[in-house]
């Protein structure tokens, strides 16, 4: 990552490529050709080191020059961005976070964040294919056994092998801890296990090669809390759809919305057998605790991915409010219209700064539990809401498949269940503030 130039912060200007154009590249009636040169004024990063900066650079670029462009005719044929992937792939940032002893980057969590903001401006479904990947990644890293990071990282730092997170159940919803999927050890003599059970909501589900499955092992007795018999596998699967290996199926992809191009699958498990050196850190009934630090990480992402899109929908509205006349004069002289990308340019500041402490914190902390929430649940509030107001600038057109807006407002509905609707990102911050705020009295 050495090509580009640094602005020193962590989003760019747009060239005008992806805006308003349709796939035969012609200019629409009344469609904006880009963004302000100046947009870059909004969610800046101080602190950011030469090499974090270089990073963001070139990042920037590659969204301008190869997501842009097509991220709108991909997501209306749910098409795969594999030239995308491809590029991901040259530039490292599927080894971002892994250590460089494994080949990676060894870059901190705000590295990794803004990267996902910048992604996520271009086109939200890209930064989705690394997500669930940094999160296994992470996990390897973080609880892996020795011979498992050897054995994983340096070929996902690559791209080569690519990562899925799987712990969503049909039915189970948030309660984690109701998982029903069972691993058994076998009675053949064999240091495996039998996976049987249905997982849901798995992202890279066909085109990852690596699952992190989580399942229950030992049964909970009467005094042991059910989330004690969990227990994470490292599952190697082919790529695609139908039975993948002996005993696991990945039947199709789950028709959506919005969060498109990206494949979102079920996984089918039947006597699937995994030995037991697969068991994620080598011990069984840490599943829980494991995966949810996987997902702390996680919602610091989500964070990231709606500073992005919102960040995104600014650009369009303020751009078009410009450019489109009513009564003699751009909308953006209207009062009503000033006020609002006013509203929607602080909802836009708010939400990065929150999103950017909460990476600090799990970076210097370890623990990041409280800010994670907190940034999880503002930015994706505040993305549908500055996306939603975007979608009300733009008007009849913000209705026409032909216009960029119409793609983020069904985007970003998205991020107010994923990885965790906001009633648990509230549920979680209650309890953390009870726990830190118990000795405390007025």
């Amino acid at each position: 990552m050495t090509n580009g130039t640094s602005t020193g912060t962590s989003t760019g200007t747009s060239t005008g490529t992806g805006t308003g154009t349709g796939t035969n590249g012609g200019r629409r009636r009344g469609v904006p050709r880009g963004v302000p040169r100046d947009a870059g004024r909004l969610a800046r990063t101080e602190g950011l080191t030469e090499v974090q900066r270089e990073i963001l650079a070139t990042v920037r670029a590659f969204v301008e020059r190869e997501i842009l462009p097509v991220a709108t005719e991909l997501e209306h044929a749910d098409a795969y961005p594999t030239e995308i992937v491809a590029g991901l792939k040259e530039l490292g940032l599927f080894g971002l976070m892994i250590p460089e002893e494994y080949g990676g980057l060894g870059e901190s969590l705000l590295t990794y964040a803004l990267c996902v903001e910048e992604i996520s401006r271009g086109w939200m479904s890209v930064s989705g294919i690394v997500n669930t990947h940094f999160i296994v990644a992470y996990l390897l890293q973080h609880h892996g056994t020795p011979e498992q990071r050897a054995h994983f990282l340096p070929r996902m730092a690559t791209g080569e092998v690519r990562g899925a997170f799987s712990m969503s159940e049909p039915g189970l919803g948030s309660d984690v801890a109701a998982i029903t999927s069972r691993a058994v050890r076998a009675d053949d003599g064999s240091d495996t296990f039998l996976l049987t059970g249905q997982k849901m909501w798995v992202t890279n589900g066909g085109t990852a090669n690596l699952v992190a499955v989580l399942c229950r092992t030992d049964p909970a007795g009467d005094d042991v809390p059910p989330h004690r018999s969990l227990t994470a596998f490292l599952v190697e699967k082919e790529p695609g759809f139908g039975e993948v290996r002996p005993g696991l199926t990945v039947p199709g992809r789950i028709e959506k919305m919005g969060y498109k191009g990206v494949d979102t699958t079920e996984l089918v498990m039947d006597g699937l057998r995994i030995p037991a050196d697969r068991v994620l850190g080598g011990t069984t009934g840490r599943g829980f605790y494991q995966m949810m630090d996987g997902v702390e990480v996680g919602r610091v992402n989500v964070a990231a991915r709606g500073c992005g899109v919102a960040l995104r929908a600014f650009e369009l509205a303020i751009a078009y409010a410009q450019q489109r006349h009513t009564f003699g004069r751009p909308i953006a002289e209207h009062q009503a219209v000033a006020f609002r990308l006013a509203e929607m340019a602080t909802k836009v500041e708010a939400a990065h700064a929150l999103m950017v402490r909460a990476a600090r914190a799990k970076d210097s902390e370890g623990r990041g539990d409280l800010a994670a929430g907190m940034a999880k649940y503002l930015a994706a509030e505040y993305c549908k809401e500055v996306v939603e107001g975007s979608f009300r600038i733009h008007g009849g057109y913000g209705f026409s498949r032909e216009y960029e807006i119409e793609r983020l407002y069904r985007e970003a509905p998205m991020l107010l269940i994923g990885e965790g609707t906001a009633e648990i990102q509230k549920m979680i911050i209650g309890r953390r503030l009870l726990e830190v705020y118990r000795d405390h009295q007025a």
